[in-house]
């Protein structure tokens, strides 16, 4: 019996519902589902799931879209797209919105219930021929020439070490005195000095620089 909350974003009620059934028989929690970037922002907030299975297709916008609209509301989600699409375009948006891994629906009922189990610990899952996919593109990432490395004010690398610890902004206001919005505007200014996209993608770079560490 698996103690992971999970939520289903999908806009073809017969999978989602059949996906859920799957998940909730091999005796998962699942808190929530959702068939839009707009539902699955809202229940995300009000349910928390631990992992979030997102279609790439959905009636208001992109998987990816939903992915970054989740994390910024969930931020401690963990995103596994499950998707009819295998392009490398739709793969490498997800990933780079935040998603933790890729899986495409042709993939066995087996296969669906130890990717779900390995994304709530926190590991990667790509459809075999994915991952060298994704790999090869951040390799090509880091070897393009870096300018000069921004420099990040000290309160704004204190409260970096919050987000990579995985706290939310009004946990982060908390421990340091400041106020909610205080801390979104020097999330923001982060973001922009290390042009990165979202906080999943900060907390990373926290993470990859030691920035976690007590």
């Amino acid at each position: 019996m698996s103690d992971l909350r999970v939520m289903v974003v999908d806009d073809h009620p017969m999978w989602r519902d059949g996906v859920a059934r799957d998940l909730t028989d091999n005796g998962f929690d699942v808190v929530a589902t959702a068939d839009s970037v707009a539902a699955a922002a809202a229940r995300a907030a009000a349910t928390l799931p631990d992992v979030v299975l997102m279609d790439m297709n959905l009636p208001d916008g992109t998987g990816a879209q939903a992915t970054a609209a989740v994390l910024e509301v969930h931020p401690s989600a963990r995103v596994l797209i499950l998707s009819a699409s295998d392009e490398r375009d739709d793969v490498l948006e997800a990933i780079k919105a935040g998603a933790t891994g890729y899986l495409v629906k042709s993939a066995q009922q087996s296969e669906l219930i130890a990717a779900v189990t390995s994304t709530g610990e926190g590991q990667p899952v790509f459809t075999p021929g994915l991952a060298g996919l994704v790999l090869g593109e951040y390799r090509r990432m880091s070897q393009s020439p870096q300018s000069d490395a921004p420099v990040l004010t000290g309160r704004e690398t204190e409260v970096l070490r919050h987000v990579a610890k995985g706290l939310s902004s009004r946990q982060i206001a908390t421990r340091l005195e400041i106020s909610p919005r205080t801390v979104e505007n020097h999330v923001g200014s982060a973001l922009r000095k290390l042009q990165l996209g979202n906080r999943v993608e900060l907390a990373r770079y926290a993470i990859e620089h030691g920035l976690d560490a007590d």
